[in-house]
């Protein structure tokens, strides 16, 4: 059953593109928004317009749309799913690539809540139901730890956790070239990228957006990185080293070389979350777990390491 909305257009959105006028006046996602103006479901004076156009101040716009069905949680296993750590209060798991933390519209793969279900494990029923007991989420294609809440109690705590930014988050990456200076600070705001429903951009409007790196080593090609997160916003490392022109290996969707991708054997991005600590949200103890480098990041890293040899011969 279709859905549907007429209004003249708010003042405070004239001149916002129609996706972003749409995420703020009906709640929808930008993805969706994209998705109803290209199926002509979007007029502005009885004029179809796209998701990039324009809204104009007092202009008539009408919005038709067929709601999606709400994302539910399938239990299926999970191939590779590690369990880290795992009591009355909450479940630490080693997420493999490829692996989606929670149910969306339009994902069909595996998710750690799904797998979590197969193994007859119940987490809290805080949040949206397709994302219960998630507090915080890695990308598919990020591999490493993450903590799911398995009561309402840990639930709370440990989203306050992470709004405080108390929780100590530690990535390895490995990024093409050699960051100037080797250890530093990227500071920039994070936002949608301007002409890309899927990515993420330093814009000057975004969220505010802090990363921390250190070099640990440095191959002649590529350098692996210690990354610390102060916040977490979606692809923030990526985003952050692709815009000093170092990205992650790997990651096609934020420049990175084919060749070396190729070279190292690499189908997703160089970036693993290697480390994980937090206090306990029922004992207040401060636990910290860690989690070795997958199969595939850890090939890579050995061509790397054969190439900086050959290097010395």
């Amino acid at each position: 059953m279709t859905e549907n909305r007429a209004l003249p257009v708010p003042d405070g959105l004239a001149g916002e593109r129609v996706d972003a006028a749409l995420a703020k006046l009906l709640g929808f996602s930008r993805t969706f928004a994209a998705e109803v103006a290209a199926a002509g479901g979007v007029t502005l004076d009885h004029r179809p317009v796209g998701k990039s156009d324009r809204l104009e101040a007092g202009a008539w716009l009408d919005v038709t749309w067929t709601p999606r069905s709400a994302p539910v949680v399938v239990a299926a296993a999970v191939p590779g799913l590690g369990i880290v750590h795992d009591d009355d209060d909450i479940v630490v798991v080693d997420k493999p690539v490829g692996v989606a933390a929670h149910p969306s519209v339009g994902w069909t793969g595996p998710t750690v809540l799904g797998g979590l279900a197969a193994a007859g494990t119940t987490v809290a029923t805080s949040g949206a139901a397709e994302r219960a007991g998630i507090v915080h989420r890695l990308d598919v294609g990020t591999s490493g730890l993450m903590v799911v809440a398995k009561t309402e109690h840990a639930y709370s705590v440990l989203k306050d956790a992470f709004r405080e930014r108390t929780v100590e988050k530690i990535y390895h990456a490995v990024v093409q070239g050699h960051p100037d200076p080797l250890a530093g600070t990227i500071d920039a705001p994070i936002g949608r990228h301007p002409s890309s429903d899927w990515r993420f951009a330093v814009v000057v409007d975004g969220k505010p957006s802090v990363t921390h790196y250190e070099t640990l080593e440095a191959f002649p090609s590529a350098s692996l990185l210690e990354v610390h997160l102060e916040t977490g916003r979606t692809h923030q490392i990526r985003v952050h080293m692709a815009a000093q022109r170092h990205p992650c290996a790997g990651d096609a969707m934020y420049g990175a070389d084919p060749r070396l991708s190729a070279t190292l054997g690499l189908s997703r991005q160089w970036l693993h979350a290697v480390q994980l600590g937090f206090r306990h949200p029922a004992t207040g103890e401060q636990v910290t777990f860690r989690s070795s480098y997958p199969d595939d990041l850890q090939h890579a890293l050995d061509v790397l390491g054969g190439e900086a040899d050959g290097g010395r011969g």
